[in-house]
């Protein structure tokens, strides 16, 4: 069984009027010393000072990750609360301007070097790990999941605003996002010799300033033997965030299955995967998607399908597909967080409004006790 793990990027924001708060390293400050993370999810700092973001340990089951997730906003949004904040789990913030707040010296640097693009980079993310037996394999993996990576996108998509102004975007993160040189689907690898080509030539560069600022929709971690799938927006509802990684780590298990039984990658091109990446980027899962097998628009519903297909022996292996198929079936009943956003604003125009609904959403399924923040034993 393959372990997996997730990082989510949540916003500090005021509470009363939707505006980010640079209080990261206040809300460190407040975890340090209580929290520990051998025995729970860790809190770092991100690229900006309003945003904070929670890691979960590798977990065996989705009980397991579940837990972790639910734990990890509750830390989070404690320590938040002792300082008059709160966190929200929104891909970008409805109410921003742009801010120089850096949240460490190599993202100063960044800073320096990108102006704008980097001073505009409030956005929030959610990336997958997935555990891998060698590079190999993980570059293999990559090689066959890549066509696949935009359903995940318009699963988590929750990004409408931005600027104060709702974008027609279901996640317009990914548009921001994508404004980094090195983001974005890549070609077929081969291999790792071929994976590690890629990375030379585009240092050699001198454009991205070091490998932690290679930003493929999914890569190689540099510090853990995973593959980590980063395409996704922060999903509002926890049990999105949950369904997304069951099905992030069937389709490594599969794309690994795929590549010891000598099927090839797919040879859909880059350039009609960015328009994937783009069409999951403008609808989500409120309208046609590009069929991952075919390339060409399918109703949402129809690809999503596909795509519970495609992983469902892998998912049931693992005891997990009847709560994806549960889960992916909410997500296409109920919307993403876009849609509660849109639906938020709807009622009195307002973006605070939006804040407090996503506030609230982010952390339904009940508040976590003192006797919570403890070992756990199925990690």
């Amino acid at each position: 069984m393959r372990t997996f793990g997730v990082e989510e990027e949540l916003l500090i924001a005021d509470p009363v009027d939707g505006t980010p708060l640079a209080l990261a390293p206040g809300i460190l400050d407040a975890v340090s010393g209580t929290f520990d993370p051998d025995h729970g999810p860790s809190l770092k700092s991100e690229f900006k000072q309003e945003q904070i973001e929670v890691n979960s340990r590798p977990c065996s089951t989705a009980a397991a990750l579940r837990a972790e997730i639910q734990l990890g906003r509750t830390a989070a949004d404690r320590a938040a609360r002792s300082l008059g904040a709160r966190v929200a789990a929104l891909a970008t913030p409805p109410v921003f301007h742009a801010t120089p707040t850096p949240g460490n010296q190599r993202y100063a640097n960044m800073g320096t070097e990108f102006g704008l693009i980097s001073r505009e980079q409030l956005t929030c993310g959610f990336h997958v790990h997935v555990s891998i037996e060698s590079t190999e394999e993980g570059v293999a993996v990559l090689d066959r999941m890549r066509h696949w990576l935009p359903v995940l996108l318009a699963l988590s998509a929750n990004s409408p605003f931005w600027m104060g102004a709702d974008t027609g975007f279901a996640s317009y993160r990914t548009q921001i996002w994508n404004r980094w040189p090195t983001a974005g689907p890549m070609d077929v690898f081969g291999s790792e010799q071929g994976y590690r080509a890629v990375l030379r030539g585009l240092l050699d560069t001198a454009v991205p300033l070091d490998e932690g600022m290679i930003y493929f929709d999914a890569r190689l971690s540099r510090g853990q033997p995973t593959v980590e799938v980063r395409i996704a927006d922060v999903c509002l509802y926890a049990g999105d965030a949950l369904t997304i990684a069951v099905v992030a780590r069937a389709l490594v298990e599969t794309s690994a299955r795929q590549w010891r039984e000598g099927v090839p990658p797919s040879g859909a091109p880059t350039s009609v995967l960015r328009m994937a990446n783009w069409r999951a980027s403008r609808f989500g899962v409120g309208d046609q998607l590009l069929h991952p097998l075919e390339q060409v628009p399918y109703p949402a519903a129809d690809v999503v399908g596909t795509l519970l297909r495609h992983v469902g022996p892998a998912l049931s292996e693992a005891g997990d597909l009847e709560a994806a198929t549960a889960g992916l079936a909410a997500i296409l009943h109920r919307g993403t967080g876009e849609l509660l956003q849109r639906q938020a604003y709807s009622k009195r125009s307002s973006l605070p409004d939006v804040v407090g609904a996503a506030i609230e959403s982010t952390h339904q399924g009940g508040e976590w006790t003192d006797a919570d923040f403890v070992a756990r034993q199925d990690v």
